[in-house]
């Protein structure tokens, strides 16, 4: 086969040849965009899932259509250990600003200005050394306490008028936004409480680990009537073998039937998995259609990509009593594990794990379903670790 012309595409957020078994959630959001954007209440969206299941191929995707339904739209990757507010404002300037050229600065669009302005001088922020200025004087009293969970809805709310005032919708979309702290995520939630009260036209689409629902409902104990959280898994066998030979038959490559099944065997039907073996499989293969053999010989290859890429990236951040931690989930098996079976391995208390256990949440290795259980938010994750036991 043809690398050039090879369909499938690992990688994180690239997006896949066919995307497949995520209708639902794309309904659900072509309504929410289709609501909101007619005046009518709908409840946002948080996406939760594993790594690896396409989270945010789906942001994308949904941002697409926003845009194409006339959406103006801000798309933010959370990093760890960065403040909320510092990173919202060159997004938000470069709304208004846009706003503004649309016909000509209106009173909403200077009155949202002059809150960002105001919000500026509460966060105090900088960005590249760069103080971010605006000309124009701050509405004095708006956004501009200092303090988040306060400002961020008046700030918010400046925003969707001007949009209103403009008749366009606005979508922010954020990735990985487990990582806010649970004031900043209070923040939010509070923010698209007022939006939801006013019907402005204004929504948030964010995606982040299985962790989120819980973080949200700690933050703001009404969060489930704000937001719809779709749970994004693993593809079904069908919907795997559709990913995979759909992308293929229109290179004019087909697959064994076995061949396919191998691959569903061994990805458990995670989208980024399916990518990496299809990818392997095609280079390697030498035939049409495309072998059961030529699979299993793709599969070190498979392997030795993800533990040098996929799985090392985040093992390399961990400290050595976390690794000792996973290591002893990892011989419990991939499902939910006890704490206490785990303590059990480590020869320790439960007690004395606490630390670790919490550090690694916080890291987004793992995640509590339930109290007292734990998982791997890294699917196949506890194969990488037994196999790089020492």
């Amino acid at each position: 086969m043809d690398p050039i012309l090879n369909p499938f595409s690992p990688g994180a957020g690239s997006p896949p040849p066919e995307l497949v078994g995520r209708d639902t959630t794309l309904e659900q959001a072509r309504i929410l965009l289709g609501r909101i954007k007619i005046g009518r209440p709908e409840k946002s969206m948080l996406l939760t899932g594993l790594r690896g299941v396409g989270k945010t191929v789906l942001l994308n995707e949904i941002e697409r259509q926003a845009q194409q339904e006339g959406y103006r739209t801000i798309f933010i990757e959370a990093p760890e250990n960065k403040a909320l507010g510092p990173l919202l404002i060159p997004y938000l300037r470069k709304l208004l600003f846009d706003l503004d050229r649309l016909s000509g600065l209106s009173n909403k669009v200077k009155r949202g200005l002059a809150v960002l302005r105001s919000f500026i001088a509460g966060v105090t922020v900088t960005v590249n050394d760069l103080s971010i200025g605006i000309d124009i004087e701050p509405e004095k009293g708006a956004a501009d306490s200092g303090d988040l969970v306060i400002d961020l809805p008046n700030l918010f709310v400046a925003i969707a008028e001007a949009a209103e005032d403009r008749s366009v919708a606005v979508a922010i979309l954020i990735d990985e936004i487990q990582y806010f702290t649970q004031k900043e995520l209070g923040a939010l939630i509070m923010a698209m409480h007022k939006i939801q009260q006013r019907q402005l036209p204004l929504v948030l689409l964010a995606a982040g680990l299985p962790i989120l629902h819980a973080l949200a409902g700690e933050a703001k104990s009404y969060a489930e009537r704000l937001f719809n959280f779709p749970d994004i898994g693993a593809l079904s066998k069908e919907d795997a073998i559709r990913a995979l030979r759909g992308p293929a038959l229109d290179a004019g490559v087909e697959f064994e039937f076995s061949a396919l099944e191998e691959i569903f065997s061994l990805t458990k039907g995670y989208p980024y998995f399916l990518q990496e073996w299809g990818y392997q499989a095609w280079n390697m293969a030498t035939t049409n259609p495309i072998a059961l053999d030529t699979v299993k010989k793709a599969t070190s290859a498979v392997i030795s990509r993800l533990d040098k890429n996929f799985f090392k990236v985040r093992f390399d951040r961990l400290t050595p009593s976390e690794k000792n931690f996973l290591r002893a989930m990892a011989q419990l098996g991939p499902n939910i594990q006890r704490v206490g079976n785990i303590a059990d391995i480590l020869n320790s208390k439960p007690t004395s794990l606490s630390p670790v256990r919490a550090s690694l949440i916080k890291k987004g290795m793992i995640y509590s379903p339930t109290y007292g259980d734990l998982a791997f938010t890294v699917p196949l994750f506890d194969e990488f670790m037994i196999r790089t036991m020492p």
